[in-house]
């Protein structure tokens, strides 16, 4: 027998002009920008063009619709013969990802998989607490799995952001640490790989998020091999594989403070070493001496193969210049510098650690 008192409580629900939803990131809600509205109207059309043809979903927030920008390349190479649909809209929330897989998103779609990343926006200061976070997450993917049941959701951790740990980074990864709770192994997936994004200090390297929150190429790359052989399983298809030449890169790419040792005439040489990349570019410096830095010229990275010049002053007035080649192995380079001394080149092999 119900509780008169229940009864009333619910009548009580029912009556009042308050909305019903327990807080603003599990209450469905569009945007009222024409931005917004004009990339829904695209998405619902994406949607319908596809239709059941399509194998693949991604959706979320300006990350996943960056894509079509930084990460188009990569896009073409993973997605574009599995008919990937981009379900992303730079800004989005929780809530507004709700409302438009009730408006049009998923209409005549039956993926075989959805990668869903999403509630990064959803941070930002006081808006939404980590456990609104996680109920707005959860609400997504119960919702994905009522309206596409054969779907296999791959739900991915929320990316790190800002270049320095940061309250906000912590308030995501509480929110992963409950939404990854999610996961049931057969429907569900959890895929946490933001520790690439990130360097053993803490920092988030320039070149895989220019703006420490949004990827570049190279980010995409490290996102479409993260959940490579998930999805092609998931997909029954035949894994894509990577490029060889970016085999063996640490996620942090050359960007740190290194310690390079050179064996000489004198005994063997340890000194500090500073590097930065950006995309294609290498910049940094070799310590020479306790007041001196040779700074590196010319600096360039193509998967994980590098070159550089650097040049010293000699006593006698002479410039040498030393043309530098080497590869990058996680926390190692292994290397080697070119130059010529009175008339006779010489080559000198060089290594690295990562600090």
């Amino acid at each position: 027998m119900k509780s008169p008192h229940r009864s009333l409580l619910l009548l009580m629900v029912a009556l009042s002009p308050v909305s019903a939803f327990a807080h603003s990131a599990v209450e469905p809600a569009p945007r009222a920008d024409q931005g917004w509205k004009d990339r829904q109207e695209l998405l619902n059309k994406r949607a319908a063009e596809a239709g059941d043809k399509a194998q693949l979903i991604f959706i979320g927030d300006s990350i996943t619709q960056g894509w079509e920008g930084e990460g188009k390349e990569v896009w073409a190479k993973y997605y574009a013969q599995r008919i990937a649909v981009n379900l992303g809209i730079g800004g989005d929330r929780t809530q507004h990802v709700l409302w438009r897989l009730d408006h049009g998103n998923l209409e005549g779609l039956k993926p075989r998989a959805a990668v869903v990343m999403i509630g990064t926006n959803n941070s930002n200061g006081e808006d939404n607490t980590v456990e609104q976070i996680a109920d707005g997450v959860a609400a997504i993917v119960k919702q994905l799995r009522e309206k596409l049941p054969q779907t296999k959701v791959l739900l991915l951790a929320i990316f790190p952001r800002s270049e320095n740990p940061s309250p906000q980074r912590g308030k995501i990864l509480q929110v992963n640490e409950i939404v990854q709770k999610l996961a049931d192994d057969q429907n569900v997936f959890w895929i946490d790989f933001g520790y690439k994004f990130i360097n053993r200090d803490g920092t988030i390297p320039h070149d895989l998020m220019p703006d420490y929150l949004h990827l570049s190429k190279r980010g995409y790359e490290i996102w479409a091999e993260a959940i490579e052989d998930k999805l092609s399983a998931v997909l029954g298809d035949t894994r894509v594989k990577a490029e060889q030449s970016g085999a063996g890169v640490s996620p942090a790419g050359l960007t740190g403070e290194w310690a390079w040792t050179m064996d000489t005439p004198n005994g063997t040489v340890t000194a500090p070493l500073i590097l930065r990349q950006d995309g294609e570019k290498v910049t940094g410096k070799f310590r020479r001496d306790e007041n001196r830095w040779l700074e590196i010229e010319n600096g360039k990275v193509n998967g994980n193969e590098f070159s550089w010049i650097v040049k010293r002053d000699r006593p006698n007035g002479e410039t040498m210049t030393y043309e530098m080649t080497g590869k990058i192995e996680g926390d190692t380079i292994t290397a080697k510098a070119r130059t010529t001394l009175d008339g006779n080149e010489t080559l000198k092999e060089w290594t690295a650690k990562r600090k």
